[in-house]
């Protein structure tokens, strides 16, 4: 097959196109330029704006993408102008989406009226009814990290147009917390660093220890989105995409833990007794336990990268490549330790 890939340099796209390109299929990134287009021979390079496709039309008709995949979608301004792009141009639209255009995200955020919603969740369960989950300043700092994002954020959006334009078939994925090689989040750092900074206890509040949320290796995500894309079964359907089980938090640090060998202990202790900087700040009571079951029965998903394999790869990468920069009060060892007397 034909696939072109629009964001395809990024944390996803790299190991979506070493498995494409494994495969055989002829592949096409669509992106800005930059010093990465270099890394895969086998590529063709379209340099081009996301938000002015019609600027490549020419060249994107040349190459007749079988399927376009979307990896930076952002709004439903982009949505619209992507399926209005596709229509003559390719069959099918793949588009990444995220689980938090579920309700319980906004329950989570305590953005959503009402109590918690019942889980697991599956792709029928109920959408957020508030469209604007995070906050400005939040928002900000997701665009410091993903060029990708902006002002108009709406996954919800974006869904709304890849599902509803006619003569092309939608594919719309969700996806989880994904951790891996690349992960510019950093997901796995405060416990690293306090591993690396000799602590030999690690506290978590009693709610967080228990929170369960979906993870994903981004290998993993990787390979789902490839069956997806390669797959004219999934044309027309919404996809979630998780490890399972969704593993409470505190067992989730012991796997991490386990994998350099760590021998200390983790304390878990009541919210009132928690120094503040390790208090969870969401709504605890709303779990995100998320079902894919619908892309494994359908598509035959599994995981080609097994937990434990995933989370060492994400350990040494991330033992190479801290963040430039830390919240120093993310690491008040002195009250942490104060906690662990009280507690004692």
């Amino acid at each position: 097959m034909r696939i072109l890939l629009i964001g395809g340099n990024g944390f996803i796209g790299s190991p979506l196109t070493r498995e494409l390109l494994e495969g055989g299929h002829a592949t096409a990134i669509l992106h800005r330029g930059g010093d990465r287009a270099a890394q895969h021979a086998n590529v063709r390079y379209i340099h081009a704006d996301r938000n002015n496709l019609s600027a490549c039309g020419s060249e994107v008709r040349e190459f007749a993408p079988d399927v376009v995949i979307d990896l930076i979608l952002s709004s439903g301004e982009q949505a619209r102008q992507l399926m209005e792009f596709a229509r003559g141009i390719t069959p099918r639209v793949v588009a990444l989406s995220s689980q938090d255009v579920y309700r319980a995200w906004g329950v989570l955020k305590r953005i959503e009226p009402g109590e918690v919603e019942p889980l697991p969740i599956t792709e029928k369960s109920p959408l957020r009814s508030t469209r604007h989950l995070y906050a400005p300043e939040a928002l900000r700092a997701l665009q410091g990290i993903f060029g990708w994002v902006n002002e108009a954020y709406d996954k919800i959006a974006v869904e709304q147009f890849i599902m509803s334009t006619p003569h092309v078939a939608g594919t719309v994925l969700r996806l989880p917390m994904i951790y891996g090689v690349g992960d510019r989040l950093n997901r796995f750092f405060p416990l690293l660093k306090r591993i690396a900074d000799g602590r030999r206890v690690i506290l978590l509040a009693e709610d967080f220890a228990a929170w369960r949320a979906p993870r994903g290796y981004v290998d993993n995500v990787a390979h789902a989105i490839a069956l997806a894309a390669l797959d004219d079964r999934a044309g027309g359907r919404i996809y979630n995409i998780c490890e399972e089980p969704c593993l409470p938090e505190l067992e989730w640090q012991k796997r991490i833990a386990r994998q350099i060998n760590w021998t200390g202990e983790f304390v878990v202790l009541p919210v009132s007794r928690t120094p503040a900087h390790l208090r969870f700040p969401e709504n605890a009571a709303q779990h995100i336990v998320v079902s894919s079951d619908s892309i494994r029965k359908e598509l035959g998903y599994r995981d080609i990268v097994d937990l434990d394999e995933g989370i060492r790869r994400t350990v040494a990468w991330e033992q190479a490549h801290p963040p430039a920069t830390l919240d120093p009060q993310q690491f008040d060892y002195a009250a942490e330790d104060q906690a662990r007397a009280g507690a004692a």
